[in-house]
């Protein structure tokens, strides 16, 4: 039985008294403490987090090889903008990302607070590479939500409602569906479908491919429901950029810094990015975001482009912490219990009649739900009470696209955690169908 939430309601009407009401808020969670993948409640009750702050505490709730770091650092020196003076952190960091970025050129780092400001850099850094005004990005994209990073997000009609006209010169292509084919297309062909409707429908109709500074697309889409792009697709997407002399950005914010298995996404696909941005896991849990390049292509002047605290010397000792823990052991932990997850779940296909496609890497995953698996009839109204109930039972967990649920536990995940939250999942949705809600 979870203990009565009083103090949790007391600061739930506190809060939407003096905060923004555009926040998104899924349940009535008050975090008091964080340890590893549970968090508890200022009520005192406990919970097993299978979302890690929106996929960004990589290591888990205070890891303590990351709390030392953060208290060493700010022992010795708080703040000191990256842009004006130099400090080493910064730069060990920064050396650290060029040697683990992937390609074998040497790189540069551009260091900014957030996933969304490490957008605003790469949009202005391939305008200011190529001299080209137009940008192509994906249906179901996000890559933030400042007016720049805005133009490019296309997951829901809410980001963007009441904020046109938001910048020109951006273009959204299809982004390839396994789960979903166009219509006649076998899921294998979604890739070229994808591809020829840029070469052919965007490039013939709507802009002409030597105006367009750069692509940018997420390895494995995000908030557009945890989409799983076909093997071949950002190899050949990136062969049409290197034809057009089109800069290629992949956005790793959220599948990044082991999530997927591999340190980034791009890995698994063997694409080597022009840019490649970076925030969320990056430092566990501090404000930390990058857009990262072969030198040959960050060269912009001095004063082209700064950030007053990007780079902030104790959330780079938190990524260089982070860093360490994931190259020894994080990485393929998330791979393997990813793996048992994902085997699961699909065994779970089989008495559960809502779910769909189950799809992802390592501990990125996301499970469709449907009403009928044949016509993949999304079941959208069944997503909100399976979410509320898991909540109720002590298993946090997000939504994705418009009826996916997104797995994104901190990459410490045990199998015994992994197996008492799907446990309750289980529970949840036997619950639901028995009840008949769809």
């Amino acid at each position: 039985m979870r203990k009565k939430r009083k103090i949790s309601q007391d600061w739930v009407q506190r809060d939407r008294a003096v905060i923004s009401p555009s926040y998104t808020r899924a349940y009535p969670l008050v975090v008091e403490t964080g340890s590893g993948c549970t968090i508890t409640d200022v009520d005192g009750n406990r919970f097993l987090d299978f979302t890690s702050g929106i996929a960004v505490t990589a290591t888990g709730h205070c890891h303590p090889r990351v709390v030392e770091a953060i208290r060493t650092q700010a022992g010795r020196l708080i703040h000191m903008s990256g842009t004006d003076f130099y400090y080493p952190s910064e730069i060990l960091l920064a050396e650290k990302l060029s040697k683990i970025a992937p390609g074998a050129k040497k790189k540069k780092t551009f260091f900014t607070n957030s996933g969304t400001e490490a957008t605003e850099a790469a949009m202005k850094l391939a305008r200011y590479q190529t001299g080209r005004p137009y940008y192509i990005a994906f249906l179901g994209a996000f890559h933030g939500r400042s007016m720049g990073a805005l133009s490019l997000t296309a997951s829901k009609t809410v980001h963007r409602k009441r904020f046109a006209p938001l910048i020109s010169g951006v273009i959204h292509a299809p982004y390839p569906n396994l789960y979903r084919p166009p219509a006649g297309a076998a899921p294998e062909e979604s890739a070229r479908y994808t591809l020829d409707w840029i070469r052919h429908q965007a490039f013939r109709y709507l802009v002409d491919p030597e105006e367009v500074a750069a692509v940018f697309v997420e390895p494995i889409q995000g908030e557009g429901g945890y989409i799983v792009p076909p093997k071949n697709f950002l190899k050949q997407l990136q062969a049409l950029c290197c034809e057009f002399g089109i800069l290629l950005v992949v956005d790793e914010i959220q599948t990044g810094m082991g999530r997927t298995g591999k340190m980034f996404a791009s890995e698994h696909f063997h694409c080597v990015p022009d840019i490649l941005t970076l925030a969320k896991g990056i430092a566990s849990g501090l404000p930390l975001g990058a857009a990262i390049a072969p030198a040959g292509k960050m060269n912009w002047e001095p004063g082209a482009h700064a950030n007053t605290f990007g780079g902030n010397p104790i959330s780079c000792e938190a990524a260089l912490a982070t860093i360490d823990l994931l190259e020894n052991g994080l990485i393929q932990n998330a791979e393997r219990v990813g793996q048992m997850m994902q085997t699961e779940l699909k065994s779970m296909q089989e008495r559960h009649r809502l779910m769909g496609d189950v799809r992802g890497l390592g501990l990125m995953i996301g499970v469709e739900l449907v009403r009928d698996r044949e016509t993949k009839e999304m079941a959208i109204l069944e997503r909100n009470p399976i979410i509320q109930g898991c909540f109720e039972k002590g298993l946090l967990i997000l939504g994705c696209g418009q009826n996916v649920i997104r797995f994104a536990p901190p990459l410490t995940l045990s199998c015994e955690e992994a197996e008492r939250g799907l446990t309750i999942f289980d529970e949840v949705l036997t619950r639901l169908e028995r009840r008949g809600v769809h």
